[in-house]
């Protein structure tokens, strides 16, 4: 009983307890509203938001210097509802992982596609999945590194509005995802995989 009040007064004056089981793990896949876009779908996933790292250069702006930095997203998830090798098993489909030059239309080294990992053991299942992946492909190179995590600068400001652009401007969104033919490229790597 005592443990159970403790709890409570924890969660009343801290919010301890409500998060309980969230991790963060931060993806590179292009450009970050389709990233945003493609994993708020997947359950489990409470929380997408995107941002830069990777590189060195402190606070980067989209508009401004983010030379260095990744496009990436940020994924706040639930690893008793969507594990982390499931969420790295979603990843591989919503990208193109053998291109060297950046994803789709997009091209440059800050749309080029990353995995992200904080441990040993998110590098360990990293490497697993890429491995699968490179099974998978035998005739082609997979070119998605993994690299240890950084520094996550979430857009801010004036810049917010990329934040869930796909929601807040749906038709700019939505032509501009099916004129950079992400969902074609997608579908011609992965078949029935492939999740939009």
């Amino acid at each position: 009983m005592k443990r159970i009040w403790m709890g409570l007064v924890l969660l009343g004056m801290f919010g301890y307890l409500s998060n309980a089981a969230a991790d963060k793990t931060v993806l590179a896949g292009g450009c970050f509203w389709c990233m945003e876009s493609d994993f708020e779908k997947l359950k489990g996933v409470s929380e997408v938001v995107s941002g830069f790292t990777g590189g060195t250069l402190e606070d980067p702006t989209y508009n401004g210097n983010h030379r260095g930095h990744y496009e990436a997203v940020e994924i706040t998830y639930d690893s008793s509802v969507v594990s982390y090798k499931e969420l790295l098993d979603y990843y591989w489909v919503n990208i193109d992982p053998f291109d060297d030059k950046g994803q789709f239309c997009d091209k440059g080294h800050s749309y080029l596609s990353a995995i992200f990992v904080a441990n040993a053991q998110e590098r360990m299942l990293a490497e697993s999945s890429k491995q699968a992946v490179i099974k998978q492909f035998p005739n082609k190179k997979v070119v998605t590194p993994i690299i240890n995590a950084s520094i996550f600068y979430p857009i801010k400001g004036e810049e917010n509005y990329h934040q869930d652009f796909y929601k807040k401007s749906s038709v700019r969104y939505n032509y501009y995802r099916w004129s950079c033919g992400r969902d074609k490229r997608l579908k011609d790597i992965w078949g029935d995989k492939a999740t939009h």
